[in-house]
């Protein structure tokens, strides 16, 4: 693509690819398909491993830029434009699977190779161990390298392939590093078994088979934990698509049918009976009912529907039987709006820059070179000779190897994560807990995060003689009804302890409430238009009713006989530690929103109440996501808090996403933290823990790096030998692991 050219796209594909394994990958790949002719677009996401293409239709085509992508050492997999059809998803997700698969084989092989290696290794160096053993070096040097090719050839196999690869294409990352580092340790213990005279004029040289075998066996460790981490990145939209019936009742040519799911077609009248899911977006012809949106909105209380509301594809039909006219199917309908956004945002992703790899790519090609210029300046301008200039080449690499650089960042993530865990916080990937430290603000749903999401009684206002009876009343009716609403007065009246009574009649009043008889008592428990609809006098109460609603509490009337007997105000209650973790949030200066599908009103009494300033009320879905979106195109690091189906999209889209496990599985799987404990607090925690764990990397890295700063020169000069490059590796491996467990001592 040429600079300053705006391309007319009309096409986008999806490619995943195979092979990728640091942020210069994902700069070689997005400069190879912006050179291809046509192409307006091109973003590749790490994480995701995969390549998000627009491009003139008219000018290229998807051949094309697998070659471009396969021509700079990486492979194409299959390219998708939606993951809607589950097929697509399961096979994406075996895509993965056996990519992790062949992780955890090349890892146990490696391992149960190099344990011995490494333990075989420290006990030779014990002297009475070698004398009892009575072996010559040569042989236990040659049972060695034996052990150790194996693990060089099968664990090491995708480092050196990878290197060869960016070497063609003059750049290093780790893989490089790797290579370089167990491939010249190698290198160099096969001569000195085969060919000793050629490094010792005695005979004997010291061998490095565990430093090879080590360094590939935890390099492959943290390979296999990111791809264990990757393996579910499709989980959250394959329970997306779950939400949906496999089946659906439809009326076809009069008669009522039952058919798959994709079968259905728009106009198609589909019939609904309580407790199932609905099929598809639309509106209802005939009937009513209560529906539970809350895996949509976010709503915890059902919503009545009647003739002509809308009811989307994926929700609850709670009571009445129902008609409905299909409107919209596919990725025009509510659920695949969703599941879009989640590709999109998961897509959008940038891939955090690793620290480590920008080192390497600057420092790989100069250990490389200096080693280059040590050996040819032993070599011709010294006396010694080749034997001096081989085993100070040497030691420069081994010096160079790459093992403390490649601990700095997973040692001290693997302590961050596990005393996230310890703490009830977990941690699905090193990038989000990187990340969080870098948080500017926070986005709160509210539903299930800041408060309880149950419906409760918080007021019980009588207007009736007889307490007792009130309440042995409303509890035996209400305790008829599944409604959420009557499950939370049915609570309130176990609560009293008071009897039960028998229920002579109950009917449903789909929109308005209940109509029962209890001792020859006609009882009516609804909403205010019940009441109006049965002429029943409310101004007694009309103080209470306005009091309650500006505090945003769902109300409800009682009326005995066609008087006026309570009002009860039900709402879900703020959760006891909200307010101090939003108060502490503040402290560390992070902004806090809250978004909620309620209405003004509850939004605006809940804000207060907790002491949120910035608050938006009556949001959908695809708003949560475009909010977050807006707070990212100002600058900011966005983490999104929820719990919810209607969360998920927002969650996905935010730099850092965190669910309650409270939650839906969809919210858990498409975040980055799940705090298991339900608490905001935890929230708090898992910042201050992402700052400790970034301040152990930045030290681990600055160590890492400065052995190497000091000792190449060293060893360059000839004052280090092999065995002491070895060691202080050694000691660096050993300082960066210490330094990382001193965050356990640290409090969050």
């Amino acid at each position: 693509m040429q600079e300053g050219i705006k391309i007319k796209t009309d096409s986008e594909l999806n490619l995943p690819i195979e092979g990728m394994t640091c942020a210069s990958c994902v700069l070689r790949i997005e400069k190879a398909l912006k050179k291809v002719d046509g192409v307006g677009e091109a973003v590749v996401n790490l994480a995701t491993e995969n390549a998000s293409v627009k491009f003139d239709s008219t000018r290229t085509e998807k051949l094309k830029l697998k070659e471009a992508i396969e021509k700079v050492g990486y492979k194409v997999i299959e390219a998708k434009a939606s993951a809607e059809d589950e097929d697509e998803i399961d096979e994406a997700a075996q895509l993965r699977q056996s990519v992790y698969q062949k992780l955890t084989n090349e890892l146990i092989f490696s391992a149960a190779l190099t344990i011995p290696i490494s333990i075989f290794s420290m006990l030779v160096m014990y002297q009475p161990f070698y004398e009892m053993l009575n072996w010559e070096m040569g042989t236990i040097n040659k049972i060695l390298l034996l052990a150790t090719t194996p693990v060089l050839i099968y664990g090491g196999e995708r480092f050196f392939i990878i290197a060869w690869t960016n070497a063609k294409h003059f750049s290093a990352d780790m893989n490089t590093l790797v290579a370089v580092g167990t491939g010249s340790a190698y290198l160099y213990s096969l001569i000195a078994t085969l060919f000793p005279w050629l490094i010792s004029i005695h005979g004997h040289a010291d061998v490095y088979f565990d430093t090879t075998a080590v360094i590939i066996t935890l390099i492959l460790f943290g390979r296999w934990l990111e791809a264990r981490a990757k393996s579910k990145t499709t989980d959250a939209i394959k329970k997306l698509i779950g939400l949906k019936p496999k089946t659906a009742n439809v009326i076809r040519n009069g008669n009522e049918v039952t058919i798959p799911l994709l079968d259905i077609i728009l106009d198609d009248i589909v019939v609904v009976r309580p407790g199932e899911k609905i099929a598809a977006d639309g509106i209802i012809s005939d009937g009513s009912s209560s529906i539970d949106e809350s895996m949509i909105t976010g709503e915890s209380i059902p919503v009545e529907k009647t003739i002509g509301n809308k009811v989307i594809g994926g929700t609850i039909n709670k009571f009445g039987s129902i008609n409905f006219k299909v409107t919209e199917l596919g990725k025009k309908s509510i659920l695949g709006q969703i599941v879009k956004l989640m590709e999109d945002a998961q897509a959008s992703k940038a891939p955090i820059q690793s620290l480590a790899d920008k080192i390497a790519s600057v420092f790989v090609p100069i250990v490389i070179g200096i080693a280059i210029i040590t050996f040819f300046a032993w070599t011709f301008l010294s006396d010694t000779g080749f034997q001096t200039a081989l085993i100070n080449f040497v030691a420069v690499l081994i010096i160079a190897c790459p093992c403390a650089l490649g601990l700095a960042t997973p040692t001290a993530i693997m302590v961050g994560t596990g005393i996230g865990a310890n703490n009830g916080i977990l941690i699905k990937s090193a990038e989000s807990l990187e990340l969080s430290h870098k948080i500017t603000d926070i986005v709160l749903d509210k539903t299930g995060t800041i408060t309880e999401g149950n419906p409760v009684v918080t007021d019980f206002i009588q207007y009736y003689d007889n307490e007792i009876e009130l309440l042995q009343i409303i509890k035996s009716i209400e305790n008829k009804s599944e409604h959420p609403i009557a499950k939370a007065v049915v609570e309130y009246g176990k609560s009293k302890t008071v009897e039960w009574l028998d229920v002579d009649s109950f009917e449903v009043l789909s929109g308005f409430g209940v109509k029962a008889s209890v001792r020859g008592k006609t009882i009516l428990i609804g909403n205010d238009k019940l009441m109006v609809a049965n002429s029943i006098e409310t101004s007694l109460a009309e103080r209470d009713y306005s009091n309650l609603s500006n505090q945003g509490k769902t109300l409800v009337y009682v009326a005995i006989e066609n008087r006026l007997a309570s009002l009860i105000a039900i709402a879900d209650q703020i959760k006891p530690t909200s307010k101090s973790a939003i108060a502490d949030l503040r402290k560390m200066n992070i902004n806090v929103t809250m978004l909620t599908g309620d209405n003004e009103r509850t939004a605006s009494s809940i804000a207060s109440e907790i002491g949120i300033k910035n608050y938006i009320a009556q949001v959908l879905p695809a708003d949560k996501s475009s909010e977050v979106k807006n707070l990212q195109q100002k600058g900011k690091i966005i983490a999104m808090v929820g719990d919810g189906v209607n969360d998920a999209p927002a969650i996905s889209q935010a730099d850092v996403g965190i669910a309650m496990s409270s939650g839906t599985d969809v919210a858990m799987e498409a975040a980055d933290v799940t705090l298991m404990k339900n608490d905001l607090r935890d929230v708090v925690k898992a910042i201050k823990l992402s700052h400790l764990t970034i301040k152990a990397i930045k030290q681990n890295l600055f160590w890492a790096f400065i052995y190497n700063v000091i000792g190449i020169p060293l060893a360059a000069i000839g004052m280090f030998n092999p065995i002491i490059a070895a060691g202080a590796m050694a000691f660096s491996s050993v300082s960066v692991v210490m330094n990382s467990l001193r965050i356990r001592r640290k409090k969050i």
